[in-house]
């Protein structure tokens, strides 16, 4: 018989103080699968500076005289940084939407004419790259406190101000980030 993972999806993963990998450090990932077969999420609060919305959108030939909103665009992991990823409401969805609880996660070119269009989704953050996990990995990372995990919340996911989504998110938790010790064992 096979065991059988507790999946994740639709919630916010929060990387612990202790974190090692420089990539994840105060990291808020809002996980979109998390099976058997392994994760994959999107960091919501790291903000790549190189590049806008309006200029990617510029570059890949999509108008954005509708696109509202703000225009960054986010680090969503060191997984295929150069491939797009729009996390969004669950208002708008298409034949290859990844319906997450009530949130979506689609990775097409139509999102992004709708999005520069102003006829996108109700609230979305588009990202670059992704954050992946395989078979059974983050299940360890988990054990070993590398992570936290909260149900998400639209607020911290969609939110513009991205510098206090890891404190926001511990919050949730009751969790003070200065009550936490990076070393097992001490208070």
């Amino acid at each position: 018989m096979k065991n059988s993972v507790t999946s994740l999806a639709g919630q916010l993963l929060i990387a612990m103080p202790q974190m090692q990998d420089h990539r994840f450090v105060r990291s808020v990932i809002f996980l979109c699968a998390h099976n058997e077969e392994g994760a994959m999420g999107l960091v919501v609060n790291k903000i790549i500076d190189h590049v806008t919305l309006p200029e990617l959108l510029d570059k890949l030939g999509i108008p954005a005289a509708g696109l509202i909103g703000l225009s960054r665009v986010h680090a969503g992991g060191p997984v295929e940084e150069g491939r797009g990823f729009v996390l969004h409401s669950d208002d708008y969805v298409e034949e290859n939407t990844l319906v997450v609880g009530k949130m979506a996660l689609t990775a097409t070119l139509d999102i992004l004419r709708a999005i520069g269009r102003g006829k996108g989704p109700r609230r979305s953050m588009l990202a670059l790259g992704y954050a992946g996990w395989g078979p059974g990995q983050l299940d360890a990372e988990m054990q070993e406190n590398g992570w936290l995990h909260v149900p998400a919340d639209e607020g911290i996911v969609f939110d513009e101000e991205v510098a206090d989504k890891w404190q926001r998110a511990l919050a949730k938790l009751g969790i003070d980030p200065l009550a936490l010790s990076g070393d097992a064992g001490h208070a």
